[in-house]
Formats: structure tokens, sequence, C-alpha cells
């Protein structure tokens, strides 16, 4: 099994401390989790794109090319390119240049994205934002495969014998679907014979479960041979020290700060309380052996060979953030890569791992 560490890169207040960090220093401390994730062993860092409150990813390719100069071998995922609201002969000339410049180390997860406010800034409906992110990532693919393109579409204006530069460094990159419910989404990857990455995060097992299926169903009505299906999955927050009663109580006021501030949203409260997490979402809190066991039991209905953890410290001390992630690594990982075997990601391609 791969791992990630993933940040939206939210901006808030510490739900323990009610101190919150400046945007630089929220910024600087992104970059600084990145960097001690590749020390650690990570296989790859994702930056989300987010256009609202309280996010301030919205610009994840130039978050990544930063992280790409203080890192050298760490696969850079974007945690998910929003297409349905960008131009993608913009999105193909920004990630075109950022794979030369991590040494083609770039994966990108897209997605549709949603929010009223982002909307709201790029007048994409509810309506339309699906057929959106579908003829964008069309485009996209065609720019990144082809040196000359004609094109014509709904969303933007057409192209005739149109050339996009940098050409990219990959040939061609990898292009994983992220999908919380999306069966749009879901079919796209599969036609392209592309990666899903599933969001696992809101909800209990058996939606995310059911997508998977329908994904490898789908793969296998495109004509795709069943093997080479590949997908990833997410957690809903991330914990882990010697014993499960000390990972508990220091992770209590984490989760019952961020009930509080759904409830405070309007947004429904699916696991009231952080027992009934462990027990029924996606959350990886407790000791080594009961991460171990509840990637495990997630692995026999999703069958992934990757997943992400949540890169913030979401509350904790820097001391204590480091420490979980150097026992995940120490005591998590080297099981579940035994257990889970998985297609190694592509190596770096240029001589120097960064441009520096």
């Amino acid at each position: 099994m791969k791992f990630l560490l993933i940040t939206l890169i939210t901006h808030l207040p510490d739900p323990v401390t009610g101190q919150r960090r400046s945007t630089s220093e929220r910024f600087r401390e992104v970059v600084d989790t990145a960097v001690l994730a590749e020390e650690l062993g990570f296989d790859g860092y994702g930056v989300g794109e987010r256009h609202e409150r309280p996010f301030i990813s919205s610009s994840p390719p130039v978050v990544l090319s930063h992280i790409a100069a203080r890192t050298s071998t760490i696969r850079l995922f974007t945690a998910v390119t929003t297409l349905s609201l960008l131009d993608p002969v913009r999105a193909y000339e920004d990630y075109a240049t950022l794979d030369h410049l991590s040494g083609g180390r770039l994966e990108l997860i897209i997605g549709k994205g949603n929010g009223a406010a982002q909307a709201q800034l790029f007048h994409v409906t509810a309506e339309d934002q699906w057929d959106r992110n579908r003829e964008g990532y069309e485009l996209f693919r065609r720019l990144w495969r082809e040196d000359r393109v004609t094109w014509s579409g709904t969303y933007r204006p057409s192209l005739t014998d149109a050339e996009t530069w940098p050409r990219p460094l990959q040939q061609p990159i990898r292009v994983w679907h992220g999908s919380a419910t999306s069966r749009e989404s879901v079919d796209l990857a599969a036609r392209y014979g592309d990666p899903l990455f599933s969001a696992n995060v809101t909800n209990p097992i058996e939606p995310y479960a059911e997508l998977i299926r329908h994904y490898r169903d789908r793969w296998v009505h495109y004509g795709h041979d069943p093997a080479d299906a590949l997908v990833g999955a997410g957690s809903a927050g991330f914990y882990v020290t010697r014993t499960s009663q000390e990972a508990i109580e220091r992770y209590r006021p984490i989760f019952d700060a961020r009930v509080a501030a759904f409830q405070r949203l309007g947004l429904p409260t699916v696991f009231p309380t952080i027992e009934d997490a462990i027990e029924r979402s996606s959350i990886l809190v407790g000791s080594p052996q009961q991460i171990v066991d509840k990637v495990l039991r997630y692995h026999e209905e999703f069958g992934h060979e990757v997943m992400h953890l949540q890169a913030d410290h979401d509350g904790l001390t820097d001391k204590q953030h480091r420490e979980s992630l150097e026992l995940f690594q120490a005591e998590v990982a080297p099981v579940l890569r035994r257990e889970i075997p998985s297609r190694p990601f592509a190596p770096a391609l240029a001589a120097t791992p960064a441009v520096r």
C-alpha cells in the first residue's frame, strides 16, 4: 500500500487553544509538513483546491511548486483540481510547468468541486458543473498528449491547430478522478482507464464501497482488464499513539470542536461522538494495531492500493503531530505495505530532482 498526506489548507483557529496562525504561517506549516512527509517516507503529498472560507487553497500549483523546490522524491498530488471551474488550457499550462519544476513527480486528482461560494466566483451552477468537469478533462487530456489540438466545446472558445507550452515532462501524466458521491465521475474514470480516488470522509463505508463497485463494473464495461483498475481512498482524521486510550482522550477535544463547528454551520452530524466515528467512519484514531485492523477491513470492501491521511495538525501540538506520523511509519505502514501489495509510483524523470 502507498500512503499520502493531504491538506485542504483550512485556515481556522486551533480547536484546542483557540489561536489562529497568520496566513503566511499557515502556508509555511503546509510546506514544512510536506518536507517532513518526505523525510519520514510517505509516498505522496497532496494539496486541495477550494475557493471559499475557511480554505486558503485557491492556488495549488503555486503551493506545490514551492514544495517541489523543498523536496526531491515525494510524489506531488492535487486533491482535487476542480476542472469544472478552470480553463483547461490555463490549467494545462500551470501543471505542465509544475511537472518540469518537480522533476516529473506530479499526479493530478481531478473533480468537479463543490461549494456555493466558488460557484458564485466562477458562475458555475449545480446543473452544469458536471458537464464542465467532463468537457474540461477531455480537452485537458488531449492537450497533454497532442502537440497541436483542434477542438470545440460549450464552455470555452474553440481551438484550431493550437499549440500549448511548455510540453510536459511526463508523457502522459496519470490523472486520478476524485469522487465522493458522483457516478458521473466514476464513469468518466472508467471510460478512460484512469484510477479512482474515493473521498471516503463524510459517511459510513457503504456508499463509498458501492461507488467503487460501480467503478469496477464500468471499467469492465469499457473493455479494460479488471486487474488494471486502481483505487485510492481517503480517511476522515488521523492520530495514532501507543494505546487507544491515549489516542482517544487526546483527540476527543479536537473531534468535539469539529462537531460543534458543523452544528454552527447547520451541517448534519453523521457521527456525534469520537467513539461512534471510530466505529463507523474512516477516521483512524487509536493504537498501531487498531489502525492496521481498520485499514485492512476497509481494504476488504474497496480493494484500494493507496490511501491518504490528513496532513494537518488539526489541534495536535507540533510534537504530537510528528510523533504520530513517525509511529505510523514505524509500526503501521510496514505491515500494510506487506499485507496490501501496490503498484509502484513512477520515479522522478529529471536528472536533478527539482529546480532550486
